[in-house]
């Protein structure tokens, strides 16, 4: 046997604490994110305290939770909701700091055994449950719907009407796709980390599979990065400081990575109907406010601003640079033909992935004495979904391409393989 390294002591006597602060640190910036950017779009003002469960309840819808919305407006009336979305910048700031946290006992080590690694997941899965049921029983609140001076005010004061709508987690969904979320995350940081051990049987499907998830974790966050500084300068030429504020907090990752889609060529389709707005340029509202199911693509958004097509070039030079980066940290002996086929199979899970969790829906309604919904502010309709078949073959082809061109960029570069063929020479 082996003698245990002293990164071995620490991990076995440490590792629950350690186990700890990671899942802490992560909670604690997804509530800070989730709770600066519900702020900024004005969830501060709800009555009866209810600020920190609906931070609570973003939280766990943005690690996978499920969200259950409830009505009861009384014998004579029946109000009904429902919401699907997962706030993605909540999700990215989660991902970033446990897999930071899981990953840092781990660091400047060339193998780890299953077991350890296994063990050390399994602390950190048993401190992610406990606090994701606690965060799952605080996400309960209810709230009156106030129906107004009017007509509608006056029909509910005659009937006793008094509409109520309320949510609460689902806690045994929340607690099964929370360590679902968990085992990505996980599985993710070991993939996309070099310096990360891995068992001795897996070390052989490093080479092929690290450079290409380290070059697409690289290109989704590149477009984070471009969406804070597009929205920056927007707050900053035309106003609205607070609204892009909570756009950037909550859902940027869901504009960014949507419009990376549209760019390769995918086809979403949605619809927005009501009250409903979207926290996204005012194109895409202009496009899914229709009374039909919108189709939504760069040719109808072009005929409203033709701007968009600057989506492709984007898309055409982040991905080249994120195949290139692919190649760059590939072994010199991998083929150009075997880097566009990686980078094919990569951009392909990626864009499944986006699809995946880019949906949204969410719609609510009241009815009196049967009749269908009241309309105005008592009622809306939205869902966006993408065109998934579509969207992959658009990212199979790109993938090829992109990553036969970064691998011949990336010849003239240096990399393993090469500098110990000279030295041995």
């Amino acid at each position: 046997m082996s003698p245990r390294t002293p990164s071995d002591l620490a991990v076995a006597r440490h590792g629950w604490v350690q186990a700890l602060a990671a899942v802490l640190a992560a909670l604690i910036a997804m509530g800070v994110v989730a709770g600066l950017g519900l702020w900024a779009a004005g969830a501060a003002d709800l009555p009866d305290g209810a600020f920190p469960r609906v931070v609570a309840a973003t939280v766990v819808t943005a690690v996978g939770g499920t969200i259950e919305l409830s009505g009861n407006a009384g014998a004579l009336a029946e109000s009904a909701a429902g919401m699907t979305v997962i706030p993605l910048s909540v999700t990215l700031v989660g991902a970033l700091v446990l897999a930071a946290g899981f990953l840092r006992p781990l660091r400047h080590r060339a193998v780890a055994g299953a077991p350890e690694l296994a063990g050390w997941a399994a602390r950190v899965a048993v401190v992610w449950l406990l606090a994701l049921l606690g965060l799952a029983l605080g996400a309960r609140q209810s709230f009156a719907v106030d129906l107004g001076n009017g007509t509608l005010g006056d029909i509910g004061d005659l009937f006793g009407v008094s509409p109520k709508v309320g949510f609460k987690a689902d806690v045994p969904l929340t607690l099964f796709f929370g360590v679902l979320w968990l085992a990505g995350v996980l599985v993710l940081a070991l993939l996309v980390s070099r310096g990360a051990p891995l068992p001795g049987r897996l070390l052989r499907f490093q080479e092929s599979v690290r450079p290409a998830a380290y070059a697409i974790v690289v290109l989704l966050l590149a477009f984070v990065v471009l969406g804070v500084v597009v929205a920056l300068v927007v707050a900053v030429t035309r106003g609205h400081s607070a609204e892009t504020l909570a756009v950037i907090l909550l859902g940027l990752p869901n504009l960014v990575w949507l419009a990376f889609t549209l760019g390769l060529g995918a086809t979403w389709t949605g619809r927005v109907q009501g009250p409903f707005g979207l926290p996204m340029p005012h194109v895409l509202d202009e496009v899914l406010r229709t009374k039909e199911v919108a189709t939504l693509n760069l040719s109808t958004l072009a005929d409203h601003d033709g701007r968009v097509w600057w989506l492709v070039a984007v898309d055409a030079v982040l991905l080249l640079a994120a195949a290139f980066v692919m190649a760059a940290r590939s072994p010199a002996r991998m083929r150009a033909w075997q880097h566009a086929l990686h980078m094919a199979v990569a951009l392909a899970l990626t864009v499944l992935m986006i699809c995946l969790v880019g949906r949204i829906s969410a719609h609510y309604g009241l009815s009196l004495l049967g009749i269908g919904n009241l309309g105005g502010d008592l009622s809306g309709d939205l869902f966006l979904k993408p065109k998934v078949w579509t969207a992959l073959g658009f990212a199979v082809l790109w993938g090829l391409v992109t990553g036969f061109l970064g691998a011949l960029l990336a010849r003239p570069v240096q990399r393993r393989g090469e500098a110990e063929k000279r030295w041995e020479g």
